[in-house]
């Protein structure tokens, strides 16, 4: 493509990975924080969104996304989404009863 760098991803391809892994993430965290916390009120459940968060950044940085492609927007970005769909799906399991 020819907005496509040499060394890298397009904005386009760069923005749907993040989002992807983030969404991916929050979901996952959201099934650990049922399977490992005793009830809503349990904080591991949000150090269990924590842990997803940090670790999503050693992720991006093997796929190609180092710390100096992600600005501070970008970082807020990627704690916000993963906390969002983690509540939301987290909401979602103990509602249901799973």
């Amino acid at each position: 493509m020819a907005t496509d760098t040499a060394d890298g991803m397009s904005s386009h391809m760069r923005g749907l990975t993040v989002t992807t892994i983030t969404a991916v993430a929050g979901i996952a965290a959201a099934f650990v924080s049922n399977a490992v916390a005793a009830s809503a009120t349990d904080v591991t459940g949000v150090l269990v969104v924590a842990a997803a968060v940090l670790a999503q950044f050693p992720v991006l940085r093997v796929i190609g996304i180092g710390p100096d492609d992600l600005s501070t927007k970008d970082v807020l970005y990627v704690a916000f989404m993963t906390f969002a769909l983690w509540f939301v799906s987290w909401g979602i399991l103990l509602t249901a009863g799973v």
